[in-house]
């Protein structure tokens, strides 16, 4: 991308309204993770008590997302995710409330845990299906990019401040910042003018069908979803559940150091997002299984030395790969895939990629213990760079471009001024 082109996609003014109201949301929910886990242990200081609220959300979001991306199709987008984020700042309310007034229990949690599960099924396929909207398909690595350092500021930062917030006045302090700026994120979008949907009488099979149809004729497109299914399984069990035994029983490392290592992952994401912002993918997919194979080092490192120094070097550099992906997945994604029908074939994509975790997660705790968890994670290395690198042997992975505003399916789209 050129450097006088930087954040030229700001000059858009209705996605300088969506891209505030995308900053508002992204600030207000950075400290709700912390938050979330330390209100579960003062009610049940147990793994498994925050394991049942984590896995009913993720569970919710699995079952609905579907109908998130039919939905999402079929409705004017902007409604769609205003609506969502009420309905989560409703959510949050409540959480504070309960906890405010000391009436918090587990089983609330996973009722109210599976109700945000279940609003995020709708509001990622929305919240997708609008930024190829309102910028030139040109400018969608830049917005992209822009989105992704922002998120990526407030995922370093946010654990910090979430902690600092908890210890000072409770967790349900970051419940309610969080629920606030979930109202003002959905205010913000009120400006942002949309194109209407596309009329039709069909069904809501039909709808599915026909996602399933477009997600299904574009092989690069199921070949990534299909390897992701197993690095995501691969990731969420060796660095969620693996990584933490290992630095607990490696002094070398130890819980200090498994920090440090995450914050590195974070920063390489960071600053990658920032160079993202003047250099242009050519080939996105190409550029993004080359980076994301870098996390294999992580996994392997950890398995083979997992020293603090050197497994933050290599945590960086898989960081940065992580979001070559991300961002060159999002450009394919949106230039490539019809406007009425990428709500929909977003969802199946995050069905297919995140579907495997949890699984992930049971197998890798059950693997530890019938092997070494070096062996384990040496081993699931391997493959996960293997899975990665494989997918490059798909023409249509390896030779996918990223295209003009003159070629790519999205500058069809009437953009607003």
């Amino acid at each position: 991308m050129r450097g006088s082109a930087k954040l030229g996609v700001l000059r858009h003014r209705q996605f300088r309204w969506f891209f505030a109201s995308g900053v508002t949301n992204t600030l207000g929910s950075m400290m709700t993770p912390i938050a979330l886990a330390f209100a579960v242990l003062s009610i049940d200081n147990s793994a498994g008590a925050l394991a049942k609220v984590l896995a009913v959300e993720m569970t919710a979001n699995i079952i609905f997302v579907l109908f998130g991306g039919v939905v999402s199709d079929r409705l004017p987008r902007r409604l769609v995710l205003q609506t969502c984020r009420i309905a989560m700042a409703i959510v949050l309310g409540a959480l504070a409330a309960l906890m405010f007034t000391g009436h918090a229990t587990i089983g609330w949690f996973m009722l109210l845990g599976g109700l945000a599960g279940g609003i995020s099924a709708f509001s990622m396929p929305a919240l997708q299906g609008i930024v190829p909207q309102l910028v030139p398909a040109g400018e969608l690595q830049e917005a992209n990019a822009l989105m992704s350092f922002v998120r990526n500021g407030s995922n370093f930062l946010g654990p910090a401040l979430g902690s600092a917030l908890v210890v000072a006045g409770g967790p349900q302090w970051a419940f309610v910042i969080d629920a606030l700026t979930f109202v003002a994120s959905s205010l913000l979008l009120l400006p942002v003018s949309l194109p209407p949907p596309a009329k039709g009488a069909t069904s809501f099979i039909a709808d599915l069908r026909t996602g399933w149809g477009e997600f299904r004729s574009r092989t690069w497109l199921w070949v990534i979803v299909l390897a992701f299914s197993v690095l995501n399984a691969i990731q969420s069990g060796a660095i969620g559940v693996l990584g933490p035994v290992i630095a607990k029983n490696h002094d070398s490392l130890g819980i200090k150091g498994w920090g440090l290592v995450l914050s590195a992952e974070a920063v390489g994401m960071l600053l990658m997002s920032l160079v993202l912002l003047r250099i242009r993918l050519n080939r996105p997919l190409l550029s993004g299984m080359l980076g994301i194979s870098l996390f294999s080092v992580v996994i392997l490192m950890l398995g083979l030395d997992p020293m603090t120094i050197p497994l933050m070097a290599v945590a960086f550099i898989g960081g940065a790969g992580i979001e070559t992906f991300g961002t060159g997945w999002n450009v394919a994604m949106m230039q490539n895939v019809p406007g009425d029908v990428l709500s929909r074939v977003v969802s199946y994509d995050m069905l297919g990629s995140f579907v495997a975790m949890p699984v992930g997660m049971l197998l890798f705790g059950w693997l530890a213990t019938v092997a070494p968890t070096e062996t384990v994670l040496v081993v699931a290395g391997i493959v996960y760079a293997a899975v990665a690198l494989s997918t490059l042997l798909v023409p249509s992975v390896r030779n996918l471009r990223q295209r003009s505003d003159e070629s790519a399916t999205q500058a069809a789209l009437s953009l607003p001024d």
